[in-house]
């Protein structure tokens, strides 16, 4: 759908009722294409925690987790 932006406000709500359907609406200018306005997806709810991490804190902290780290360790850590 094009909407020329010269027309009268009447348009909005076309041009809104063509996005709720989905559309894609172009806003021309004498002719000239100027911005298209698209539909805003509809997001999913999202988990914050990743199942295999959520299973890997159930289990607690790894036996050497509270452990001073090896040189070798401390050196990989830091990039060196």
């Amino acid at each position: 759908m094009k909407i020329d932006v010269n027309s009268p406000e009447a348009e909005l709500s076309k041009l809104l009722a063509a996005v709720e359907r989905g559309e894609e609406v172009e806003l021309v200018r004498d002719g000239v294409a100027l911005a298209n306005v698209t539909p805003i997806e509809k997001r999913r709810k999202r988990d914050f925690v990743i199942p295999e991490v959520a299973a890997a804190l159930s289990k607690g902290p790894a036996p050497d987790f509270l452990e001073p780290m090896t040189e070798e360790e401390l050196r990989l850590w830091e990039g060196r």
